[in-house]
Parts: C-alpha cells; structure tokens; sequence
C-alpha cells in the first residue's frame, strides 16, 4: 500500500466530520431528572422516561437548549428560532424504547463556519493550497488558513453502552454475550456535521482539537475523549486531482483520539487509492479503526435516512425561540480561543505560537492574565521593574513548559497547587533581573510548588542570591587567570573554546552563585577577546 504523502499527490481526499459531544456540565439528562453521571454503578440512574416506558412523557431541559445555541453562536451559525424534535427508529438494544430523540432537517444551529490555521509540519500534508488563504504576517509560520463549514448542530439523547464479554478487542463480533447499562440513555448529545471541506487527516485532527477548546472555554462539556463525553466519525471519499465529482465514501467509526482519527483517515485514504488504482470498487460502509493493527474493518452497509423511517416527535411540541432568549444566550458568550490569542499577541507582544498555547487552555490563560494583572504591583515593590511586555515571554514560557508539564505529570489541575499566580511574576523578576540563574529558577520553582512560599523568601531562605557585584568577581577572575597562565596562553592563541572552562572555574570559586554572564564577560573583557 502506497504512503499517504504518495497517494495525495494522485488523489484529493473529501473529508467530512460527525462530532458528537455530551452536555456533561449540566445536572440532569435531556428528558428526564435522572442526573448524569460517569462511572456510576450500571442501571443505576434511569427511570420510566429515558427507558420509553409506555405512558411516561418527555420533559425538555433548557438548560440543554441554551448550551447548544451557545455551541451555535460559537462557531458562528444562524440560529433556527422555529425546529423541532423527531424520531430516528432503529432496532437495537442500546435503546430500549427503539428509537432516538433527535431533530429533523432544520437544526437548532445551521450554516455556521470557522477558520483553521494549519501550520508547521502538519501542512505538508496538503500538497495543493487551491481553496485556503495565507496566515497572517503576525502568525510568523508556515502553513496556510482554511474554512470548514459546519452544515448543522443538531440535539441528540446519547445511547446506552453496550459492553462485549468475551472474543477480540471487546467487540460484539466472536463475543459470548453482552451487557447494557442504560445509564447513558438520555444524556444531552449535539451533533455537529462538517461539510466535506476538510482535505487531510492533518486538517481534521486540528478542527477537532479546536472545536475542542471551543466547547471547553463555553463550559458545556469536559470533552473527555476517554470517557466517550466527545466523539468523532469521519466519512472520506477520493476524488482525482481536478475532478469536482464526489467519490463514494465511507463512515469510520472508533476514533476515540486524536491521533486515532488521523491514522484512521490516513489508512483509509490510502486502503481506497490501492482499491481503485487496481480498478476496484468503494462500498459505501461503516468500517471500524482498529488501533493496534492500524487497519480498518468492515462493520455495516451505510444506512440512509430512509432506513431511520423518521417522523415528527409526537410528545414533543416544535420550539419557536424567542429573540430574547438568543439573546440571552449570546451574552453568555466568554472570550473564545481566537479572540484569547490575538489580545495576547496585541496586548503582551506574545509570539504566535506562545499565544496560541495558551488560548487553547482555559485555566492556563486565566492564570497568565491574573498574573499580568499583578505584575504591575510586583514591578512597584523591585528595584528596578520590568516592562508588562517584558514580563509576558518568560511568564508564558513558566506556564507552557514547567506549569504544564507539572500538571500532567502530576494528572492535577491549577486550582489543586499551592501556586499563585504572582509567584510566577516575582519568579520571572528574579531570573530577568539576574539575582538568580534559570537553572536555579526551576528550583525556585519546585520548592514553590512543594511548600507555597514565595520564590524571593525561597531564595533567601536557601542562599541562592547570586553574586553580581562586578568588583569581586573581577577579583575572582584575575585570580583563576594567574592560576592558569597556561590555559590563558592557549585561549589566547586561539582556543576559545577555553572560555568554558574559566567560568567553571569561577562558578566553583562562588560555590555556584556567582552571575555567569557576568562571569562570561569579565573574562572576555579580562583576556581582550572579543565576541
């Protein structure tokens, strides 16, 4: 089987993506009070509604409705005022009732759209740019700016679980019997549908990860991908190059990551070219990634909207939503992860990159902006204060790198540290202003974490201050030069390299507190060597 870079260059991909996530945030179920939970005993929260017992009606949560034209107004859709709930009628025992609350063709959200900015490597992928624009100048990467449309967010109850005893990868084909637990009957689900606008695995894996922390920024989900609170299905198609026709696609089911669903588009992008250069045929089918062998599996012919035999829910009234309430919804709207980035970039001089980091993560951005906010204060108290603008660089790059590398380590969040966002502020001082070396800083920043204190009362407490007085380490350095007139004569005649050396020297002699920039330059200057 041909590579995927190989296949592109031959063929054009259509991809379109089925996002469906659950309104995790909210108390109880889409029709019910049954409250929502993950990992509660099974059947354990469940009632006459959410199992359609005859004679138990339906009750819609607002609640629910207000999250999804959030979701609508986030990704920039026109808001359906007039819809309605229908009945999509399947046998199978995930449903005991045999059929899915959802909506027909007109959604609460349609017609909505955002921009995808692809960089570094991961634009490689598309070989030909026709359709997408170029970054921005502030961007400083390579890659290119795309828009995939969103063609509907529609609102769903979720499925029960079923769960295979026995056979292979605990799927129902090859089991011994299986189990339901309907807890999950009745759970508030949206649905959003891309058009096919997406051209790589590289695209998709991005859109879902932006939509991602659009959902989490509004607070209507966790979008746990391990949980199965946010899930992906993606049908892909091939198409030759220059050809407008759409080829048959197919539906891939169990991409439960990220990297998942792109090796899962890759394969079958490439399982297709090889079916149809060796002049086979695409069915269109559900197929089934399976992650450990890194293929995909036949599961299902497609159904079609025929087959679902929809019609008007009859317990259900239509929604006719009133301007006020939008409105209402809309001022709920928080400041999402695009508009996050470019105040970063415009208010702190932060780099694309950095920027983008930390809009992406919700209480990362609160945590730099409330130690933004404290900077000012700090700076009043300092010797010799550095700029807001100075401070937000070496601020971002505590909380990208060490922050976020504690956090995961330590599977834990902000709220959960002893860490406050002023001690980074006084933290990124002391390493600016040269009383402490960066190596020192990450221990600063450790003992921070272990006890709360704040990082100039550390570096007191431990004797960490560096020595900076430019008298006494000259003094230092004649005196390691008489010590080493041979190294000297070396360095001199060319051997720079030495320079090295005479600081580590020094560092020993100031028991590894003395400033090594200023350090490096006495030397330099000492020895009449320039840069």
């Amino acid at each position: 089987m041909k590579d995927l870079q190989t296949v592109l260059r031959s063929w054009e991909a259509v991809i379109g993506l089925e996002v469906h996530t659950e309104l995790t945030t909210l108390n109880t179920k889409m029709f019910c009070g049954c409250p929502i939970t993950f990992g509660a005993e099974p059947n354990t929260h469940i009632c006459p509604v959410c199992l359609g017992m005859p004679g138990a009606l339906p009750v819609p949560n607002k609640a629910a409705i207000e999250d999804i034209v959030l979701a609508g107004l986030a990704t920039n859709c026109d808001i359906e005022q007039r819809t309605m709930f229908y009945r999509k009628n399947y046998f199978y025992p995930d449903m005991s009732q045999n059929f899915q609350t959802t909506q027909g063709p007109v959604a609460f959200c349609m017609r909505g759209g955002i921009d995808l900015e692809v960089t570094g490597p991961a634009s490689r992928e598309r070989t030909e740019l026709e359709g997408t624009s170029e970054l921005p100048e502030s961007y400083a990467a390579e890659g290119y700016l795309t828009h995939i449309r969103i063609t509907r967010i529609h609102m769903e109850e979720d499925a029960g679980k079923l769960v295979h005893i026995g056979g292979i990868d605990g799927r129902i084909t090859g089991s011994d019997y299986s189990l339901v637990d309907y807890n999950r009957v009745g759970t508030p689900l949206i649905e959003l549908v891309t058009e096919p606008d997406l051209r790589t695995p590289e695209e998709a894996r991005l859109f879902l990860q932006k939509l991602r922390q659009i959902y989490l920024t509004l607070g209507i989900s966790d979008c746990s991908m391990e949980e199965g609170s946010l899930r992906c299905d993606g049908n892909v198609s091939l198409r030759k190059r220059g050809e407008t026709a759409f080829g048959t696609k197919t539906e891939l089911k169990n991409m439960n990551s990220f990297k998942n669903l792109h090796d899962g588009l890759a394969y079958e992008i490439c399982r297709q070219a090889e079916v149809l250069e060796q002049g086979g045929t695409i069915l269109q089918e559900t197929r089934h990634w399976e992650p450990a062998a890194k293929l995909t599996t036949p599961m299902r012919l497609k159904e079609t909207a025929e087959d679902y035999r929809y019609f008007p829910e009859p317990n259900l009234a239509p929604y006719n939503l009133s301007d006020e309430f939008v409105e209402a919804v809309r001022a709920r709207l928080p400041e999402l992860p695009d508009q996050k980035r470019t105040r970063l970039m415009e208010n702190f001089a932060l780099p694309y990159v950095d920027a983008t980091a930390l809009a992406g993560d919700a209480e990362l951005a609160e945590f730099f902006d409330a130690a933004m906010a404290s900077a000012q204060t700090e700076n009043a108290a300092l010797a010799k204060p550095v700029a807001n603008k100075d401070l937000a660089k070496p601020v971002a790059n505590l909380l990208i790198n060490d922050v976020s590398a504690y956090l995961n380590a330590n599977n834990t969040s902000l709220n959960q540290t002893k860490l406050k966002p002023e001690h980074l502020v006084e933290l990124a001082n002391l390493v600016a202003q040269d009383a402490i070396s960066s190596k020192q800083g990450k221990e600063v920043f450790a003992r921070v974490l272990e006890t709360g204190s704040a990082p100039q009362e550390i570096v007191k407490q431990e004797g960490m201050e560096q020595v900076s007085d430019t008298g006494a380490l000259e003094e230092i350095a004649q005196g390691i030069l008489k010590q080493f007139p041979d190294k000297v004569a070396e360095y001199q005649g060319g051997k720079t390299g030495l320079i090295g050396f005479f600081v580590g020297q020094a560092m020993q002699a100031t028991k590894g507190q003395g400033n090594p920039k200023l350090i490096n330059e006495t030397f330099v200057r000492l020895l009449d060597v320039k840069d």
